[in-house]
């Protein structure tokens, strides 16, 4: 069996080639080592630990359990179990339904994800951001900061219901233009058509891709790929011009400068030459505070094109009904080519300097006269035109109260923010409280580290947070706020100790890092590695083929025990206290260990 690395290493290489046709892919299938990495790639997911409609968990997880997915592929006797559908609340106070695959299901979806994102990835195209390696939000709204200056419009792309409406025949059909393997696309096939269950009933899928699954990201870039080279090419139509032409003051003063240059070139008298030289510094000083170019310059035009999962933002140098025409043309195209609806009420057309949601930032393009030194310390103008991530101070307060952080009351007729208490933490230990609050805080800031505003508006998170936590432990403690800082306080940070399950002193500290916005590297600068699988030693597959238990150490056939969370157990039971010890949610056993972890688990 050949090693997965090398495996998706060829057909990462053979996917440089758009033209390349992949045959004999569903072979790669019948190896066991694929799953081997597949397993290793995914057992980490507290999901795992969920049941599919099978009843069955990532737990118990073994090398025969492997082989039989295989056996059953290499005679295509594989089908996949339909998804159990939950329901999960959004912060509309609406429910969003999420589907959850069976883990057999869970593994042969990822050994495809790994083979489709090898052959795909080296010819997606650059605008593209989400659900990829080396790929984020942040790299997205990057690119726009540097792709989008001078910007006139905004045209903000909504597809409706995108995840439940790709269309199946039009996704196979998509795929089989590189793919030419009527087995690995029927095995496509089957998890699209798998359905799911809801309230003991099952439902037919006839569109979208698997609910919860973890193809599903990497067929739906695939599916809009295809919209991504259309804006490519329809960018390459759109744009003219090398540079907008000057405008008629940078000219004015261009020519009255040169003017002035030959004048004192001429100039003998040393009283006129010196008038003249002030002359031409206060031309030269005046025309780098204004903008060379000439925004209504008609020759010139530039579309650019960012897009993130199913959100996409153009940023149009145009005229309005230009954008109004691009909007219609997207509209056509996602209706013909890929049978998808464009929301007409939220695809916006906004702008520049008027604000467009985009990934939970506001972004606009700045008009300033503001100046900055050069490199040679003269005054130019060096913010206008420039974009701005914003972080909205309605997003911080918003989160503030899904946390159940923050209160309000009126002060001389304005509404002021104020910390509260959040009750239901205050059955936690103390070090808890501050580890959650902690995770909360940095999870915040680290997304919108970026933004412009940072340093303010996550300051203003950070110092409700802040008194929250004292108004939560002191509630919890019938003390106030002030004595729990005086308890705590260490110089300037907060320091909570505890004591481990092993009864050992530790410590928890407040997060005292303040907000500082940071400057992100570019994704060019990103070496993109599709193929690479990096796994900690020895890995899960190595443990079991040891064939040495963990728990007893007899030798034997062996399997995975897994548990969701290592702060679930309480350390009652030889395993978790060994599963503690080592720091591992998993534990390789034998068959009689396994039959006690279950029995004293139930």
């Amino acid at each position: 069996m050949r090693n997965p690395e090398y495996v998706l290493k060829a057909l990462n290489e053979h996917g440089q080639s758009s033209d390349y046709k992949f045959e004999r892919l569903y072979r790669i299938l019948f190896n066991e080592e694929m799953f081997y990495a597949a397993y290793q790639n995914i057992y980490a997911k507290p999901g795992n630990m969920t049941p599919g409609t099978d009843g069955k968990t990532i737990d118990q997880m073994d090398i025969p359990r492997i082989r039989k997915i295989v056996e059953s592929l290499k005679d295509e006797s594989y089908q996949p179990n339909p998804a159990r559908r939950v329901y999960i609340p959004k912060k509309n106070g609406k429910q969003r339904p999420l589907g959850i695959p069976s883990f057999e299901d869970k593994l042969v979806q990822e050994v495809l994800r790994m083979i489709l994102e090898a052959i795909y990835e080296p010819t997606f195209e650059n605008t593209s951001h989400g659900f990829r390696p080396s790929r984020s939000p942040h790299t997205a709204l990057i690119a726009i900061q540097k792709t989008f200056t001078g910007a006139k419009w905004f045209v903000e792309g909504d597809i409706k219901g995108f995840f439940d409406n790709i269309d199946h025949e039009i996704l196979i059909s998509i795929l089989g233009k590189r793919i030419h393997d009527g087995r690995f696309l029927r095995l496509i096939r089957k998890f699209l058509k798998a359905g799911y269950v809801e309230d003991w009933q099952f439902n037919n899928t006839y569109s979208g891709t698997p609910q919860g699954g973890i193809i599903s990201p990497i067929l739906a870039n695939i599916y809009l790929d295809v919209f991504d080279k259309y804006i490519t090419e329809y960018a390459e139509n759109f744009n003219k011009g090398k540079g907008r032409r000057p405008s008629k003051e940078y000219a004015g003063l261009s020519r009255y400068a040169i003017k002035l240059r030959e004048d004192i070139n001429q100039c003998d008298d040393k009283e006129k030459r010196r008038q003249l030289i002030g002359k031409y510094k206060e031309a030269v000083s005046a025309r780098q505070r204004i903008s060379s170019g000439d925004p209504m310059d008609s020759s010139y035009r530039r579309l650019q094109y960012i897009r993130y999962a199913d959100d996409f933002l153009i940023g149009v140098i145009g005229t309005k009904a230009e954008c109004v025409k691009i909007k219609e043309d997207i509209t056509e195209f996602m209706s013909e080519k890929l049978h998808l609806e464009m929301s007409q009420e939220k695809t916006l057309i906004t702008h520049a300097q008027t604000p467009a949601n985009f990934l939970s930032f506001e972004i606009f393009v700045r008009k300033s006269k503001a100046t900055k030194r050069d490199a040679n310390n003269n005054l130019v103008v060096g913010f206008n035109g420039k974009v701005v991530l914003n972080l909205p101070m309605e997003l911080v307060r918003a989160k503030l109260e899904s946390y159940k952080a923050i209160g309000y009351k009126s002060r001389n007729g304005a509404t002021v923010w104020f910390p509260k208490s959040r009750g239901k933490l205050m059955k936690r230990p103390v070090h808890e409280i501050v580890a959650l609050y902690n995770a909360e805080i940095r999870g915040f800031y680290n997304y919108y580290s970026i933004a412009n505003n940072v340093s303010f508006a996550a300051s203003k998170f950070g110092y409700i947070m802040e008194y929250s936590i004292y108004s939560t432990i002191a509630a919890k403690s019938n003390s106030s706020t002030s004595k729990v800082i005086d308890r705590y306080k260490v110089g300037n940070n907060i320091i909570v100790p505890y004591k481990d399950s092993k009864g050992n002193e530790r410590h928890t500290i407040f997060y005292n890092g303040g907000f500082k916005r940071k400057n992100m590297s570019p994704y060019a600068n990103v070496d993109v590695l599709p193929h690479v699988i990096t796994v900690p030693q020895p890995t899960l597959i190595e443990r079991l083929k040891d064939g040495i238990c963990e728990l007893c150490g007899q030798k034997g056939d062996l399997t995975m025990h897994h548990v969701r969370k290592l702060s679930l157990l309480k350390g009652e039971n030889e395993w978790e206290r060994l599963m503690l010890k080592r720091h591992r949610k998993t534990l390789a056993v034998c068959s009689s260990c396994m039959q006690n972890i279950l029995a004293k688990s139930n």
